[in-house]
């Protein structure tokens, strides 16, 4: 009976033990927990950053001038004013013109997302979740006919421009350019990187004279060279499924039914790629080959001016999506195309009307 009752003593015990124990651990853990973190409130007035953003720019009589617009929208004003669709109901939120001026500024300027707070009252997680909105509905909006194919009526423009150029069957010329990816996971920066380089996303285009880009391939790693990217190109998915339009040019009294693209030498030879002459030995082949040289830096042009309007793309990208990134670089195409399209008639030298 004595060894049965201390027995159930000790276990009594142990049970009491284990309860202080397991309250005085619980009782340590709560005092230990981090309360939840609120998000700070910032009154930005925003009524006040519209009312300052309307006078500058926008009013009858604005403070600052439409070549001021021009210089720091990289755009006309009537341009911008097709971007941007005005809607409020009591007090205004944030206006359209306020997103669309602080979405162009951070695609033309590249700098960071809370520099437009000072002057439009937006944060910077606001900025950013506008700039992604901005792209991606932008491109739903205006894609479809600012990133298309050539039709009929532009392919016949085309050829009579190569024409008169001296290359007819030229639709234009082809190359790519590389955007720095600052940000890239580390798993894939042996795909995007090359040894000690960093990590680039390949843009492959397509520009005419004009400067108007009509293909726009982003997306293949900075490894790749231009043979491999254009084999995974889609530029060449018209001809090879009989959608392309057809053509029909003479030259030196043959006639070809295949327009072609102006290259460098790394291109294959193909009957689509016109290519330069390396080391002409006579007068007529120094000719071509200076005239070519010549002519397929429209698409060179055509980088550098993308750059020089949308400085985001000349810069390193900090964005760890890469889908988004794509979707940054085809709104900067978009923008590009239609800033050509209204103004190409101030800086082409070749007369388009009659055509």
């Amino acid at each position: 009976m004595s060894s049965s009752s201390s027995d159930g003593l000790e276990e009594r015990v142990d049970e009491l033990f284990d309860e202080i124990v397991e309250d005085t651990y619980n009782d340590i853990v709560e005092a230990e927990t981090i309360p939840q973190r609120t998000r700070a409130y910032v009154e930005r007035h925003r009524e006040g950053g519209e009312a300052r953003l309307w006078i500058d720019y926008f009013s009858e009589d604005a403070t600052l001038s439409s070549h001021l617009f021009r210089r720091r929208f990289r755009m006309n004003k009537e341009l911008f004013l097709r971007l941007q669709r005005r809607d409020a109901t009591g007090r205004f939120g944030l206006s359209a013109l306020q997103k669309c001026t602080a979405e162009i500024r951070l695609l033309t300027y590249g700098t960071a997302a809370d520099t437009v707070d000072e002057y439009l009252r937006l944060g910077e997680t606001t900025a950013l979740s506008c700039l992604h909105n901005f792209t991606d509905r932008f491109i739903k909006l205006f894609g479809d006919e600012y990133l298309r194919r050539p039709t009929p009526e532009d392919l016949q423009r085309l050829l009579d421009i190569g024409e008169k150029r001296g290359f007819p069957g030229m639709v234009g010329s082809i190359d790519y350019m590389h955007w720095e990816w600052k940000n890239c996971p580390t798993a894939w920066k042996g795909q995007y990187a090359r040894g000690s380089e960093k990590p680039r996303i390949v843009l492959e285009a397509v520009a005419s004279h004009d400067l108007w880009i009509w293909h726009a391939f982003f997306g293949p790693p900075g490894t790749l060279n231009d043979i491999n990217v254009l084999d995974r190109s889609p530029v060449f998915d018209d001809i090879l499924e009989g959608r392309a339009p057809r053509v029909k040019y003479m030259v030196n009294g043959h006639m070809y039914k295949l327009a072609y693209y102006l290259t460098d030498g790394i291109y294959s030879k193909w009957s689509t790629f016109i290519q330069s002459i390396t080391l002409p030995q006579t007068l007529q082949q120094e000719l071509f080959a200076k005239v070519q040289e010549a002519t397929r830096k429209d698409v060179e042009r055509a980088f550098g001016v993308l750059q020089a309007r949308f400085t985001i793309v000349r810069n390193p990208v900090k964005t760890l999506d890469k889908e988004k990134i794509g979707k940054i670089m085809r709104a900067c195409i978009i923008l590009h195309n239609m800033i050509v399209e209204d103004e190409r008639n101030g800086y082409t030298r070749i007369d388009i009307s009659e055509f």
